[in-house]
């Protein structure tokens, strides 16, 4: 995915990145992994269920357009207006804030402190800086993953979108174990819907999800 042999302070980093992404808990696509496992579709067709989900914007994509951002930015000096345009749009800053982690992605802090010693003075590793520093000033989330992954893959040469890629091969190994304890379960994880219209005749809405032993 680059142009030239990697350094090995980089390779750590992406190998570093692998395990960072190779599981957390139920994500959406694992939540579709599992839900084919629990089917008994085999281990390909599980896999090629859970890139489905993947590929979306708010999901593996992210990542790719944390890197355009960066792209973008290109120089330290222009992260303040490349994020003052998007606020103003009203659009979403990717590689940012994380539906589980409010505080903090914690993945994240731990692929900049590796970035931070395998590539120390990186332009790219200082326009991410810039962009982080931007975002704090105006007091909007912390980075998550999806930022650092594409900060590893811009200041490493890859190709666009290989940030995608990277988090498709890492979280393969964590499908394919929840498909795993799926497959030993032997029941079909089946959610039921509850009616949400006008409320019941005692007034209440009722939702509720549970393990079905069968059905389609």
């Amino acid at each position: 995915m680059t142009p030239r042999a990697p350094e090995p302070a980089l390779l750590s980093a992406l190998q570093a990145a692998l395990v960072l992404l190779a599981d957390h808990e139920l994500a959406a696509s694992t939540l579709a992994a599992r839900v084919a496992a629990s089917a008994k579709a085999d281990p390909y067709a599980v896999v090629l269920t859970a890139l489905g989900v993947l590929g979306g914007p708010l999901h593996g994509g992210a990542s790719y357009g944390a890197e355009r951002l960066l792209a973008e930015v290109a120089e330290p000096s222009h992260a303040s207006r490349v994020i003052t345009e998007r606020v103003r749009r009203g659009e979403r800053i990717p590689g940012f804030g994380h539906s589980v982690y409010k505080n903090g992605d914690s993945r994240a802090t731990v692929l900049f402190e590796i970035l931070t010693h395998a590539a120390p003075g990186h332009p790219a590793l200082d326009v991410a800086q810039a962009v982080r520093k931007e975002l704090r000033r105006r007091r909007l989330p912390d980075p998550n993953i999806d930022f650092a992954l594409a900060t590893l893959t811009s200041l490493s040469g890859m190709v666009p979108g290989a940030g995608e890629a990277i988090f498709a091969v890492a979280r393969t190994a964590g499908w394919l174990a929840h498909a795993m304890e799926e497959y030993a379960k032997g029941t079909l994880l089946r959610p039921r819907a509850s009616y949400i219209g006008p409320p019941h005749a005692d007034g209440r809405h009722r939702m509720f999800t549970r393990r079905s032993p069968g059905g389609a």
